[in-house]
């Protein structure tokens, strides 16, 4: 009997033992595994929730800039803004901001519909173009219909251009749309009416940053209208140099001193040399840099027609007629000027529609042509017998530079 009592006995702890045994096996490490999933989750919802409140955060500025500034543009809900372009079908364009969508209003009428992408910052680049394009009304300006601002969806609705952007006219292979050298002229002092409003017209300057051929729309009668500020700074009328912490824009048609600090300060004469450099592509109807030209001397279009120009030689162009060869030889005289290396050698852009408005015999072509800065250069003074006059040195240097594309 004791033996049989001692056999349960034994049986009983060697069971205990063996379910001690599996419990601190299995559910142990079951527990552990448990407590850090749960450390995974929580670390999760949190990020989440810092994010999301972070990004409510940065619309809630947008909102709250907008209200308070009371601007003119129609506000669109997401809802109405999805109505328009019915299903986004209809692309016209896309950039690093986004993309351009084909829309119909209640009215009937066409727009253009800009879907902006992430958001840089604080929501500066809409709250930029919103602010800046929504206060200014001129014909040679964009105009801002509405914008929509729907949690993280944002989107500007601008007056639909029917001939597109101006780069797909002058740099046309198939001359699709074969404009007269009249009528790129035109364009021109357009376009320089534009920006020239944007500088000296408005109560606040506004610095484009990004003037090109891509930024120039064209409207049914091919009136161009200045577009695209998502760059775009605005300042007191009374700023002669501004700052910038970054370099603004696109390769060809920055401006020199958003790399060499040492030729001048920025200003609105950074977008006189974007224009200048827009004038002589439209002038020529072919880009500035061109590696595939069959003279290698061409590669770097605006020095190849200063030293003709200078030389006196005529600037060979195919099928034009002797008036529009003025036309030519006019635009790009005025380009010269506005490309010239120092922002003080420029031109404003009041005086840059004077001279294309102006008769050809009363411009004069730049004494100097500069493509590299130079540490010690004098500051040239404008105006000789009432023709602009330029003081700096000419340089054919091979070497690299930051402000033409194939250097960078």
């Amino acid at each position: 009997m004791e033996t049989i009592q001692g056999n349960l006995r034994f049986r009983e702890a060697l069971y205990l033992s063996v379910v001690s045994y599996s419990i601190g096996h299995y559910v142990i490490p079951l527990l552990m595994v448990v407590r850090i999933l749960f450390g995974v989750i929580l670390l999760t919802v949190i990020l989440i929730y810092k994010w999301r409140k972070r990004h409510l955060s940065m619309y809630q500025n947008i909102e709250n800039y907008l209200e308070q500034n009371n601007l003119m543009p129609i506000r669109y809900s997401y809802k109405e803004i999805k109505k328009m372009v019915r299903g986004f079908n209809e692309k016209l364009g896309e950039g690093g901001y986004g993309s351009v969508y084909k829309g119909k209003m209640r009215s009937g009428s066409y727009a253009a519909i800009k879907m902006l992408g992430k958001s840089k910052g604080n929501g500066h680049d809409f709250i930029s173009e919103v602010a800046t394009i929504g206060r200014i009304h001129h014909q040679n300006v964009v105009q801002l219909i509405g914008f929509c601002v729907e949690g993280s969806k944002r989107a500007l609705v601008y007056e639909f251009m029917s001939n597109g952007s101006l780069d797909k006219i002058i740099f046309s292979k198939d001359r699709s749309v074969d404009l007269s050298y009249e009528k790129i002229y035109n364009i021109s002092i357009g376009v320089a009416r534009g920006i020239a409003y944007l500088h000296h017209g408005c109560e606040m300057q506004i610095l484009h940053f990004d003037i090109k051929p891509h930024n120039i729309l064209l409207d049914d009668n091919f009136v161009p209208k200045v577009s695209d500020f998502g760059l775009a700074k605005l300042y007191p009328g009374d700023n002669s140099i501004v700052t910038v912490t970054a370099a603004r824009g696109t390769i060809g048609y920055m401006a020199p001193e958003l790399f060499y600090k040492n030729i001048g300060g920025i200003s609105y004469k950074s977008d006189v040399y974007s224009f200048g450099m827009l004038l002589m592509e439209m002038a020529s109807r072919r880009k500035n840099l061109n590696a595939q030209v069959e003279h290698s001397s061409q590669i770097y279009f605006p020095e190849w027609v200063y030293d003709h120009l200078r030389k006196d030689r005529d600037i060979d162009m195919e099928d034009i007629t002797e008036e529009e060869k003025k036309i030519v030889k006019k635009m790009m005289i005025v380009a010269l000027w506005c490309i010239q290396m120092k922002p003080n050698d420029r031109p404003s852009m009041n005086k840059v529609v004077e001279m294309l408005e102006g008769d050809i015999e009363d411009l004069e072509i730049p004494e100097n042509f500069s493509l590299y800065p130079y540490e010690s250069t004098e500051d040239s003074k404008q105006t000789k017998s009432g023709k602009y006059i330029s003081s700096c040195s000419y340089s054919t240097a091979a070497e690299t530079n930051p402000f033409i594309p194939n250097s960078i």
